[in-house]
């Protein structure tokens, strides 16, 4: 597998007050400058491929950190060369799914459960997933208050981002498993399961609206900062402790129209994992700082830290864990059972691991024939 290491570890007090001087210099692109001959940056601007733009779409989620930090310190864009990224920021998976099949995106970092909805809502037309992204950065937060053990959850109200979504297909799994039931259109049940954006969760349990929340990062960290309790790391019900959280898609249009541009796509993003393993620090704060261009302020380091820690940034899409997530949704009844042959194409990404000395990755036979 190509996963890389945790995105970080803790820190001394004395890193956590470094941080806001690391926002304002995040320290690759200067290093950078100062490494690479001018030559070979000269080389790379003038560089021509067949596209002269991409729309790369993701999401400010601490999960999508390949994403933040890629297009923050200009690696995915110093492998395009004179291709101009247009970068475009959403909120949920199915407005980036609907974009991607409208025409209006070519490239974009997604959960898996839009991944496996869009696929089948194409018939298997409209998009491939070509890379891995992230795993884990998913928690279950409670108000210590209300709830303290797991069984506690039976009769509450907790929050999920969205209906049919990653974590809400997780959640309604998980509940299932514990014997009880939710109708998971109404979401209403042995447990009330409320569709909550992740911008709007933390007001909504800080009020008491909501008992906790299923959620990724940092949403789950701000829950814990404004007094909740992690009762339940997602991460810890999986066999090997890793499941896909983020994969990068692409519509088929563009990898079949632009093949050259997506291999250099994906040679950025291994490129910025391989830096985000290597410079733990400078890439929790380039991400810090890309999330403050997109929402107007940094994440407090009571919030970016514990949420740093929980994910982990790889190449590996996972393969064999979306098809688990899939079979989740189908138990849900929130989709029917789908043939998810062909979801992937791993062509271009298994090219660039081999040329750069890393193991291939597999699709668990789910690769386009």
């Amino acid at each position: 597998m190509s996963a890389v290491r945790p995105l970080t570890t803790l820190r001394t007090i004395a890193a956590i007050t470094a941080l806001p001087l690391l926002l304002t210099a995040c320290g690759y692109g200067s290093d950078a400058k100062k490494d690479d001959a001018p030559a070979k940056e000269v080389a790379a601007a003038d560089k021509k491929l067949s596209a002269s733009e991409v729309r790369i779409g993701y999401f400010p989620n601490l999960t999508h950190a390949t994403a933040l930090v890629g297009l923050q310190e200009g690696l995915i864009a110093k492998e395009l060369g004179a291709t101009t990224i247009k970068p475009q920021s959403f909120n949920a998976g199915p407005s980036e799914i609907e974009a991607l099949n409208g025409g209006s995106l070519d490239i974009g970092f997604i959960g898996p459960s839009p991944s496996i909805n869009g696929y089948v809502k194409s018939k298997g037309n409209n998009l491939r997933i070509i890379s891995g992204s992230a795993s884990g950065g998913v928690k279950l937060v409670v108000n210590p208050d209300k709830i303290k053990t797991l069984d506690d959850l039976k009769g509450k109200k907790i929050a999920t981002p969205q209906k049919g979504n990653t974590q809400d297909v997780a959640f309604l799994n998980w509940i299932s498993e514990k014997g009880w039931t939710v109708d998971p259109e109404s979401g209403k049940g042995d447990v009330s399961v409320v569709r909550t954006d992740n911008k709007v969760t933390p007001d909504a349990f800080k009020q008491g609206s909501i008992d906790g929340a299923w959620v990724p990062e940092p949403t789950a960290s701000k829950l814990v900062s404004d007094g909740g309790t992690v009762l339940l790391d997602e991460t810890s019900l999986w066999p090997d402790k890793k499941f896909v959280i983020t994969n990068i898609i692409v519509s088929q249009k563009f990898l079949k129209e632009h093949p050259d541009v997506v291999e250099a796509v994906l040679k950025g993003t291994v490129k910025t994992n391989e830096w985000i393993n290597a410079n733990p620090d400078k890439a929790k704060a380039s991400a810090n700082a890309k999330l403050a261009a997109e929402g107007g302020k940094p994440l407090d380091a009571k919030v970016i830290d514990p949420a740093w820690t929980s994910i982990l940034v790889t190449d590996d899409p996972l393969a064999t864990t979306l098809k688990t997530e899939s079979d989740w949704a189908v138990k849900a009844k929130l989709i029917e059972q789908p043939d998810l042959t062909g979801i992937y194409d791993l062509t271009l990404l298994n090219k660039v691991l081999k040329a750069a000395g890393k193991p291939e990755v597999s699709d668990a036979g789910l690769g386009a024939k």
